[in-house]
This record gives C-alpha cells, sequence and structure tokens, in this order.
C-alpha cells in the first residue's frame, strides 16, 4: 500500500504536526496488520509529482491496484462574490485536475493486469450544494461526472469507478468550516453543529472510519458488479438519503 500527501504542516487539536511524520505513523500502522506500506510526498497538482509517485509504486509492488483520490482543499469556500480566480482555479486543480492526472497515470498499468478499481471522494457537495461553498461544490460535481465518465470508458477493461460521497465527517477540515461558518454568523462552532446537523436523519457528524468503510467496500470483492454510482455516506442527508 502507498500513502501520500503533500509536503508541509497541519494543526491537528491544537497541535502543529508535519505531513510526512502523520505519513509515516500510518505505514507503521498498517504494517502493524502484516501488510507492507510506503510513504511518499506528492503533489497531485504536479504532473510530474503524480508521475514520479507512479513509478515509486510500480518499482515497490510492481502492480497498481486501487486508487483512491482523497486529496482536499478548502480554497474557495466562501461567500461567492468574495471567491477570487486563484481560489477557484486552486480547487479545480486539487480536486479535478489531480484525480485526472492521477488517474491517467495508473490506468495504463491497471489494464496490463486486466482491470483495477478507481475511487473518488466526493462530498454531499457533489449531490446538492450549501451556500458558502461555490467552489468547493462545482468541483465536487465535476468529480461526479468525472467518475461516471471514467467507469463508461474504460469498464471494457475492468476497471471500475465509483464516487463516495461523505456528508459531516469529522475531520480537521471538516472542524475548519464550521469554525469559519461560526466567525462569519457570531454563533458558536456548537450552535453552527447543531445548525448544520439538524438535516442529518442521525444528528451527528460521522467519522473517517465510517468512509473507510465504504472504500474498502467498493475496493473489494463484494462489488465486482458496481461501477459509476455515488455511495452517500452521510447519515441521511436529508434525511431518508
Amino acid at each position: 500500500m502507498v500513502v501520500a500527501d503533500i509536503d508541509g504542516e497541519i494543526e491537528i487539536a491544537g497541535q502543529t504536526k508535519s505531513k510526512a511524520s502523520l505519513l509515516e505513523g500510518l505505514v507503521c500502522e498498517i504494517e502493524q496488520g502484516q501488510r507492507r506500506a510506503i510513504a511518499l510526498k506528492l503533489d497531485v497538482t504536479s504532473k510530474d509529482d503524480v508521475l514520479r509517485c507512479v513509478e515509486d509504486t510500480m518499482s515497490a509492488f510492481q502492480r497498481v491496484d486501487i486508487l483512491v483520490n482523497n486529496a482536499g482543499s478548502l480554497a474557495g469556500s466562501d461567500n461567492f462574490l468574495l471567491t477570487t480566480p486563484e481560489e477557484w482555479q486552486t480547487s479545480f486543480q486539487v480536486k479535478l485536475l489531480g484525480p485526472m492526472m492521477m488517474a491517467q497515470a495508473v490506468i495504463p498499468e491497471m489494464r496490463k493486469m486486466g482491470g483495477g478499481r478507481i475511487i473518488n471522494i466526493g462530498s454531499t457537495g457533489s449531490l446538492g450544494a450549501e451556500p458558502g461553498f461555490g467552489a468547493y461544490t462545482a468541483m465536487k460535481h465535476g468529480l461526479v461526472g468525472f467518475s461516471k465518465t471514467l467507469a463508461a470508458e474504460f469498464g471494457v477493461d475492468g476497471i471500475l469507478c465509483n464516487t463516495v460521497c461523505p456528508g459531516f465527517i469529522a475531520t480537521d477540515m471538516h472542524m475548519a468550516a464550521n469554525e469559519r461558518l461560526a466567525k462569519e454568523s457570531g454563533l458558536s462552532v456548537s450552535e453552527i453543529q447543531e445548525s448544520r446537523y439538524a438535516n442529518v436523519a442521525l444528528r451527528i457528524a460521522g467519522t473517517p472510519n465510517d468512509v473507510a468503510e465504504a472504500v474498502a467496500y467498493l475496493a473489494g470483492p463484494q462489488s465486482a458488479y458496481i461501477t459509476g454510482i455515488n455511495l452517500p455516506v452521510t447519515g441521511g442527508v436529508p434525511p431518508g438519503i
């Protein structure tokens, strides 16, 4: 297994940590489960980085069976009239250009193996819209169309492509969005969360593991005849979905 992230730092629970150290910790966790893993630096907006990542993967494992496109960015998540072209471009590069370049790099290798799985991480923003997330929503809608195109074009090669669409998941990025909305509205974070989760049937945010289980399902043998779908992991947003 290969885990990859852009270089830099991230703040978690008030502590600043390097992404490289977090990746190494994840590698250790995977290896404790008797599986081999490596960590790679990857900027999905750089074609050179993308090609290098796939080359290093092939060198280490001699094959690519599964690609999960999970790079994210909150660029352009603001009042639409305040969104700059530069923020819109960053959102496009991370959420659409990156997955496109990654897919182009791995599909030839998957073809050689007789098939593979591509799983794109979308959002409830792929299925609807929420005020204040214009660029984010536009790109996530585009990602759904991209997934369906790959499913239609490469199904003949045994390559399945689906989109997992998380709802409110308690990640650092989600909490940052809650904090931004609280600041803009003058409400507390807890009040923002109560308001946002009011349309969730379960009334709570999900966990990263909820999303991981959906990805594992689409990557596994039980989903061998499933391609081109959007799989909501939302706790019911709106209720009933």
